[in-house]
C-alpha cells in the first residue's frame, strides 16, 4: 500500500463503513491520519491491473515494549470483489509479513452479524476468544448497542 492507493483504499473503507457491519466508525479518516495509525511494514493491497480490490493493515495495540508482537488488523474488500478470495489472499499475506517480522499475535474485533468476516478469520486460523457484549454504541445505527467477537491468531512460527 502506497500513497498512490489512498483514494481507492479510503473509498473501500468508506463502503465497508456504510454497510454498517464493519466498524463503529462512520467516516473514513483523511489519508494522513490513516497512514499515521498503521504500521508501515504490514499494509497491503490486492489489485487487479490498476484496480484496488481490497486492503489490509495493522496497528499496534500498545506502545509498551512487551506488546511489540501484538497487532490489531483491519481487512476491507470492495463490495464488487467480495466472494472472490480477496480477503483470504490479503489475510494470508498479512500473516506471512507479520510472522517474518516476529509478530506473534494478530487480533481483531468483528461484529457477530458479519458472518463472512467471522468465517474468513476462522478459515485463516483465528479463534474467537470472547464476546464483548454491548461494548459500544453504533452512531450509524441510531446509537444501538453492539457486541463484538474478539478473534486472534497466535503464530506457531514465532512462539
Amino acid at each position: 500500500m502506497t500513497p498512490a492507493d489512498a483514494g481507492a483504499v479510503l473509498a473501500i473503507y468508506q463502503a465497508g463503513l456504510d454497510d454498517g457491519n464493519a466498524s463503529f466508525e462512520t467516516a473514513a479518516p483523511a489519508w494522513a491520519a490513516f497512514d499515521t495509525g498503521k504500521l508501515p511494514g504490514h499494509r497491503l493491497v490486492a489489485v487487479d491491473g490498476d484496480t484496488v480490490l481490497g486492503w489490509i493493515a495493522v496497528s499496534p495495540v500498545s506502545a509498551r515494549p512487551v506488546y511489540a508482537g501484538v497487532v490489531e488488523h483491519s481487512v476491507y474488500v470492495d463490495p464488487a470483489a467480495q466472494g472472490r478470495g480477496v480477503g483470504r489472499t490479503l489475510l494470508d499475506a498479512l500473516i506471512a509479513s507479520t510472522e517474518a517480522a516476529g509478530i506473534w499475535t494478530i487480533q481483531s474485533a468483528i461484529f457477530p452479524e458479519n458472518q463472512a468476516s467471522v468465517a474468513l478469520h476462522r478459515a485463516a486460523g483465528f479463534r474467537a476468544i470472547g464476546v464483548r457484549v454491548k461494548v459500544a454504541r453504533h452512531a450509524a445505527q441510531a446509537n444501538r448497542w453492539r457486541d463484538t467477537v474478539l478473534v486472534e491468531r497466535r503464530s506457531p512460527v514465532v512462539l
